[in-house]
């Protein structure tokens, strides 16, 4: 990309970067392409550009972002997991209001700014157990992070009283059927959690039945 001063004048350049990252941007990419500061201001107060959260901006004629794409760029870190998970696996017919999002507790900030863009509902977790079954999928053509089938039915159980009866019992169901499965991990993670036996109760009868 050529830098300003170049036969490239701001605005194009702007629409560069888009081109390139997609589109939402953060202001280090307009930085990292040559603008200054008060350049990125400038075409802001424009009005050429719109503010999506602090740091992030989108091209003011086009379309507001997919939730996708936006949880993408601003919801760093974050997984998808529970009911969001549930439905993207075909657990759970129910397709949730709100973006359920396991973040680590250090990062509640993190939420409530990106809440006011998409309905984020969020789980908090210790670090030790952040990581745990996390696995990526594709969400309306926007790769995220997302648990794996077996961190998400361990999280069914953890979660048990925030949950649906009916989405609970569709849940675990769907996932006995499921050729997918992986009972190793399940049981492993479900001791990692603290689950076990809790699990084990309902799935012995479910899996021997």
């Amino acid at each position: 990309m050529q830098k300003v001063g170049g036969s490239l004048g701001k605005h194009d350049i702007v629409n560069e970067v888009f081109h390139t990252v997609g589109e939402v941007a953060k202001k280090s990419d307009f930085i990292s392409a040559g603008l200054k500061d008060q350049d990125v201001y400038s075409l802001f107060k424009q009005g050429y550009i719109e503010r999506v959260r602090k740091g992030y901006y989108k091209l003011a004629a086009s379309d507001e972002p997919k939730e996708e794409l936006l949880l993408s760029k601003l919801m760093i870190p974050g997984i998808v997991c529970v009911e969001s998970a549930l439905f993207y696996y075909g657990y759970s017919d129910f397709a949730p209001r709100e973006w359920t999002i396991t973040v680590p507790r250090s990062y509640s900030r993190t939420v409530k700014a990106i809440q006011e863009k998409v309905p984020v509902k969020a789980y908090y977790v210790q670090n030790d157990m952040y990581h745990l079954g996390e696995a990526t999928g594709t969400f309306n053509g926007v790769t995220l992070p997302v648990y794996d089938r077996e961190r998400t039915i361990c999280d069914c159980f953890k979660y048990r009283t925030k949950l649906d009866n009916e989405i609970f019992n569709k849940a675990i169901n769907a996932y006995v059927a499921d050729e997918k499965k992986n009972l190793a991990n399940l049981s492993k993670y479900a001791k990692e959690m603290g689950v076990y036996k809790k699990m084990m109760n309902v799935m012995e009868v479910l899996l021997n039945g």
